[in-house]
């Protein structure tokens, strides 16, 4: 099984779940505070996968390593190049 059937197979799981607290499906007489709680709850997940997904975003920017060395390797290849084209008769 791929990781999108896997993330498709729990999200359609927690729709079925959320359809049938909400809209009563199988007539399960649940109080009406649980279908208050639940009619905004996709609004609520939706947002703190927001939330989650932009501290991840931001820390793996934050502890993001610098490659000094491949830095330095294409600073010298980028160097060859210039020399290269100059050459051949192209001026930069």
């Amino acid at each position: 099984m791929t990781k999108l059937l896997q993330w498709l197979f729990g999200v359609s799981l927690l729709g079925a779940l959320w359809a049938l607290v909400t809209f009563d499906l199988l007539d399960l007489s649940l109080p009406q505070t649980y279908r208050e709680v639940a009619w905004p709850m996709p609004f609520y997940l939706l947002i703190s996968f927001g939330c989650y997904s932009l501290a991840t975003v931001g820390y793996r920017v934050a502890t993001f390593n610098d490659c000094e060395q491949a830095a330095k390797e294409l600073q010298e290849q980028i160097k060859e190049a210039k020399e290269d084209l100059r050459r051949k008769g192209l001026k930069i």
